[in-house]
This record gives structure tokens, C-alpha cells and sequence, in this order.
């Protein structure tokens, strides 16, 4: 539910599927269940249909799966909830349909594939070995890594034991390969990032800000000399708004202040007078005192930061934070 360019990440799943004529879409979730509905409702909006299926105790990465298999039918695709990607998922169904697969990976290449889940398939692209994050001293055959995508079979999801903590990497998959059904390795030639550290959070959103993301969603607001401001904003008259830049809903850019590039900043941001705000990514309600300057850094919700502060690159801020005027933070 982390926001990119101030819509909910998972917006932009939703939307690859759609763009891909998937419109029934199940989410399988456990943590703060009522927040995600909040935010997303049954995605009208995004022209798929969400339905919600809940695990009271998490489940693990195939546990999950399988608590949801009982509303799915036919072939399925199952995203991990973390990965930013624009893959052409119809040619991923037609490679499986032409393959006769039974379940399909998404594979992408890494210059160092070990904190990952590494794939090796024969030369048709059948799997033949699936490794979850093997160590530094393993020998490792092959720089594709599981990037996050299947395509299934439904009936498979049969064969996942239900309401038990299973993994799809370490048991699900291998399981599969051991017992000789048809799977295989699609790689593509795509933008993928798994976004769960909060270096990879903030560069896919300058990803998505450079255009090399292929997206359906744009920012929310209108696009004025390339950076997307919302109509109910206030950008005083001279303060600065350098492209590429997301100005929220209601956010307030004093005199003399300067914003972007590369800067997102979420609903009801404050931006004092004078102060600089430099490829930094800043959820909602964020008050930056005057003449405090942040760069490449990431700021949580309801942060308060005083005047004359110095953020300096790579700095997080966890959500609620307040920051003494003077202070100054390095990485």
C-alpha cells in the first residue's frame, strides 16, 4: 500500500492486469486488512473486480496462495505483492499455452542473482532446478532469478497443503519439478524491481517519474512543464517546481522555496519558504520548516521536521517523526 507518485503500488498491479484483460482479481492479505480496503475498495476505479480472502495467521508465500485457490478457476497469474514490473503478460500466457505448462515463471536476469530466488531451466525453458538465495560459497549455473509472476494452472493449487505455513519458493515449485510436471521459465525483456527495501522503493518511483516504466496510471493532477501538479495545490508565486515532480492534493509550496527534480510529495505536504527539497519522496501530511533542505531521501507520514534541517541522502524517516529545527542527519 506504499504509495508511488502518490497512488497506492498496488494500483499499478492492478492496472497490468487489466491492461492485460484480467479483471477478476483476488487479493490474498493478512496485515491491516481494513487499511487496504480503505484504499482500494473493490477497484472499480481501475476497471478490474477485487475480492479479499484473509488469512488470520500469515501462511507463508504458497500457504497464502492456496488459502485463496478456492475462488480461483481455469489459469491464474499470481503476483508477489512487492514487484513493480511491466511485462507483457499475454505473451507470458501465450508462451505457456504453446509450451503445454502447467506453471509458468516470469524470469528476469541479475548481475547477482544470490539474494534472490535463482531458476534453471533446460534450453527450452523448461525448470529444472529452483533455488531460494543460495549462499555465498554455492555454485550458482545461471543468472535468472523468480521474479515474482506465475502463471498456473488452478488445479495445482490443489496440491498446496491448506492452513499450513508453506513456501512456494522452497517447497512449492520444487515439489513440482521433482514430480515432472510441465513447468516452465518465461524470461522477458521488461522493467522489474522488487521494491521491498526503501532504496528500491524510492528509485522505482524515479523509475516511474523517467517514463521507463510502461503504466497505464499517471500521477494523480495535471501535467504543467512536466511535473504533475494537483488542482487543489498552492504553489506560491515565486517558489520553484523543477521536472520531473509530483505535487499532491492540497500540499502548499511557500515563497522562495524550491521543489524537485525528481520529488514527490504526498497530500497535504507543507514546504516552508526557502527551503529545497531535492529528489526526496514524501508521504502525506509532511511539514519541512524554512530554509531546511532535503535531499534523496524518503519521509514518512505526519513527519515534522523544523527549520534550517539538513537531510542528507539515503536517510529514511519513519512516519510521525519530528525533527528539532538545527538538526541535521546523515546517512
Amino acid at each position: 500500500m506504499v504509495p508511488l507518485l502518490g497512488r497506492p503500488f498496488l494500483a499499478y498491479q492492478l492496472a497490468l492486469l487489466r491492461q492485460h484483460g484480467v479483471t477478476d482479481v483476488i487479493l490474498a492479505c493478512s496485515y491491516r486488512v481494513d487499511d487496504v480496503k480503505q484504499a482500494l475498495g473493490e477497484a472499480e476505479h481501475l476497471g478490474v473486480r477485487l475480492r479479499y480472502v484473509v488469512e488470520t495467521e500469515p501462511l507463508g508465500t504458497g500457504g497464502g496462495i492456496r488459502n485463496a485457490a478456492d475462488l480461483a478457476r481455469g489459469t491464474v497469474f499470481v503476483l508477489n505483492g512487492d514487484v513493480l514490473t511491466d511485462a507483457d503478460l499475454s505473451a507470458m500466457r501465450r508462451f505457456h499455452e504453446a509450451r503445454g505448462s502447467r506453471a509458468t515463471i516470469l524470469l528476469t536476469g541479475m548481475p547477482d542473482p544470490r539474494p534472490y530466488g535463482l531458476v534453471e531451466t533446460a534450453p527450452d525453458g523448461r525448470l529444472q532446478r529452483f533455488r531460494e538465495k543460495p549462499g555465498p560459497d554455492e555454485p550458482i549455473a545461471a543468472n535468472t532469478i523468480n521474479a515474482g509472476v506465475y502463471l498456473i494452472n488452478a488445479a495445482l493449487l490443489e496440491r498446496i497443503p491448506a492452513r499450513q505455513v508453506v513456501s512456494v519458493e522452497r517447497e512449492v515449485f520444487p515439489s513440482l519439478i521433482a514430480d515432472g510436471v510441465p513447468c516452465y521459465g518465461w524470461t522477458a525483456d521488461a522493467y522489474w524491481r522488487d521494491i521491498g527495501s526503501p532504496a528500491a522503493y524510492r528509485a522505482a518511483q524515479l523509475d516511474l517519474l523517467a517514463g521507463d516504466v510502461q503504466t497505464t496510471l499517471t500521477p494523480p493532477g495535471e501535467l504543467h512543464d512536466g511535473c504533475w501538479i494537483d488542482p487543489s495545490a498552492f504553489v506560491a508565486t515565486g517558489a520553484r517546481l523543477e521536472a520531473p515532480s509530483v505535487i499532491g492534493a492540497e500540499t502548499s509550496v511557500q515563497v522562495g522555496a524550491r521543489v524537485g527534480p525528481l520529488t514527490i510529495l504526498g497530500e497535504r505536504a507543507r514546504i516552508a519558504a526557502g527551503a529545497r527539497v531535492e529528489g526526496a519522496v514524501l508521504w502525506e501530511r509532511v511539514e519541512v520548516g524554512e530554509g531546511s533542505v532535503l535531499r534523496d531521501c524518503v519521509i514518512g507520514a505526519d513527519v515534522r521536521i523544523g527549520a534550517d534541517v539538513d537531510i542528507a541522502p539515503g536517510v529514511i524517516l519513519e512516519s510521525g517523526a519530528v525533527v528539532p529545527d538545527h538538526a541535521t542527519f546523515d546517512r
